[in-house]
């Protein structure tokens, strides 16, 4: 057979056919991958219950009806970078920085040893808090202490009351709470060192509270110390204020009007605040909130949807405000119209009708005030739409800026404290599951008292402290697990939030002098973070039922 000559004008048109034929389908190739790339969605959160789980929370549904016996916020999750510790954050003590402040003491010596007068106590002895200190750092491992104030006296020349601040090492956050304790202080026979022979229980050492002083009204300007409620000072969550004319000008704002998410499952209300937050971010713009919350039907005594609640009740704000950009609604609206009143010419603004409008189209607009407006029917008005689609490659969700109430973080601290934070615990969800058999055919008798006592003495050794954390609402439903553990319900504290408290007293001046309810979602806020804090945990869907966690034939 001839073969084909390159020369030859035939073999040149074949190479030529066999070269475009080539170059045709790399460049269909290349067309194909790039309108891949072009239409390729990510999963939205909101549509798909695995990216959700991935993203937020191990607590995944279909109909993002969640758990509602658990929450997670920001302070919950696993940071991809560690979260930025603020100046002059104090570092945690450790058994170096003892040993540095006993040599300290060991080259003073003024400082006369313990066994030249055992027969008084002198608790501003630096020997007693190393002590205390000491005895702390090998007792609470799951406590990170940060400062210690000089101990005072205590109610018996052999005690001690002292107080820190600390913080737990499983909350992802760096905010500080204290604590304050007696302890019986004795003397080692060998060495003539001090040792703590008996711990206090939490917030026994009140000889040690900081004192306030308050203004007697008895006709003379006299003032008393008087030891208060113990009050956390380090909160702050005061409505930031513009300032000037010039300030409001010179800023840029993004303002969502209430739409459909108001007075929606809380889940669903955080899931579209976050969008708006992000978006006004991604704009590189300061949101306008309404501090407003409308507390859904699911959350109240009253059974109804309870408008007029607070952010402030159930999140950080001060956290929220060091974390984004942020105005208040009505400071804003205030300073709007002192604007428009003193000056010709308006605002420039930008009214969004549609959610359709994307963050991307709005990126480049000069309008001091975007303003996006959700007057259209459910579910087209619904916030968090507006980072659907192409709009979620761009905009990401700050979860890290969204933390539970210091208040109520302060009572998760107390709960865990008065059990020495030594306990186990175990999550039983009822409610409405368990009654709905159709979907969770198992649940109802799996988490019976019989049940719960079977499953639990395989895992929880007996006569530990067992946190119950629950939807169930009869308090003596768990009776029987008694027999076996010390038992703690949420319901065993209410005087943590009962009129003689500091939370009662915080939130209602809050409220403008009106009492505040301890309402159904700071109870699971609480119960979250007590479950969160415990060595051993037991999960309903993980451990005590084979039923599927979102229903039947879901796993």
């Amino acid at each position: 057979m001839k073969e084909l000559n390159p020369t030859d004008p035939i073999g040149q048109n074949i190479i030529k056919t066999i070269s475009n034929v080539c170059f045709s389908v790399f460049v269909f190739s290349v067309l194909i991958f790039t309108v891949i790339a072009i239409t390729y969605q990510p999963p939205d959160p909101w549509e798909s219950s695995r990216a959700l789980t991935k993203i937020f929370t191990d607590y995944e549904n279909a109909t993002f009806k969640t758990d509602t016996s658990v929450f997670k916020t920001g302070e919950d999750i696993a940071a991809a970078s560690p979260l930025a510790t603020p100046a002059g954050s104090l570092p945690p003590i450790t058994e170096s920085t003892i040993k540095q402040s006993e040599d300290q003491i060991t080259t003073n010596s003024t400082v006369k040893s313990g066994c030249e007068d055992s027969s008084t106590l002198n608790c501003s002895d630096p020997r007693v808090l190393i002590a205390i200190q000491r005895f702390n750092l090998k007792t609470y491992k799951a406590i990170a202490f940060l400062d210690y104030q000089t101990p005072v006296n205590g109610s018996k020349p052999d005690e001690c009351d002292v107080a820190w601040r600390f913080r737990n090492k499983k909350e992802k956050s760096w905010r500080k709470y204290r604590d304050f304790r007696r302890f019986r202080i004795g003397i080692n026979d060998d060495d003539c060192s001090y040792k703590v022979v008996r711990p206090g229980r939490w917030h026994s050492g009140v000889n040690a509270r900081r004192p306030r002083t308050q203004v007697i009204s008895d006709g003379k300007d006299r003032t008393a110390k008087i030891a208060p409620p113990v009050k956390d000072d380090e909160i702050n969550d005061t409505i930031p204020v513009l300032g000037s004319d010039s300030a409001f000008r010179q800023g840029r704002y993004l303002y969502y009007s209430r739409g459909g998410d108001y007075c929606k499952d809380m889940n669903h209300y955080i899931w579209s605040f976050l969008c708006a937050l992000g978006e006004a971010r991604y704009l590189n713009r300061t949101f306008v909130m309404d501090l407003s919350v409308c507390l859904a039907s699911t959350y109240t005594q009253s059974n109804k949807d309870e408008e007029g609640k607070d952010f402030r009740y159930y999140f950080d704000f001060e956290h929220l405000k060091e974390t984004s950009p942020i105005v208040e609604e009505g400071e804003f609206m205030r300073d709007w119209k002192k604007w428009e009143k003193s000056r010709k010419t308006k605002v420039p603004l930008r009214k969004v009708a549609s959610y359709k409008v994307t963050p991307m189209q709005l990126r480049r607009d000069k309008s001091t005030i975007i303003w996006r407006q959700f007057d259209a029917p459910e579910p087209e008005n619904y916030w968090y739409r507006v980072c659907e689609g192409p709009a979620g490659k761009y905009i990401e969700r700050p979860w890290e800026s969204l933390w539970k109430s210091k208040r109520l973080m302060n009572v998760v601290s107390e709960i865990s404290g008065s059990m020495d934070w030594d306990f186990d615990a175990v999550h039983v969800v009822r409610g409405e599951k368990a009654n709905n058999k159709m979907l969770w055919p198992n649940l109802d008798a799996d988490t019976s008292p019989d049940s719960l006592v079977n499953k639990l003495q395989g895992t929880i050794a007996p006569w530990r402290n067992l946190y119950v954390a629950t939807n169930e609402p009869f308090y003596n439903y768990f009776d029987k697990l008694r027999s076996n553990y010390k038992v703690h319900l949420l319901d065993d504290y209410k005087y943590l939030w009962g009129n003689t408290s500091e939370w009662y007293n915080e939130t209602t001046a809050l409220n403008g002098g009106r009492p505040v309810e301890f309402d159904g979602y700071m109870r699971v806020e609480v119960d979250t973070e007590v479950l969160y804090r415990s060595k051993t945990r037991v999960e309903t869907f993980y451990n005590l039922t084979t039923d599927c966690k979102d229903g039947i034939n879901t796993c």
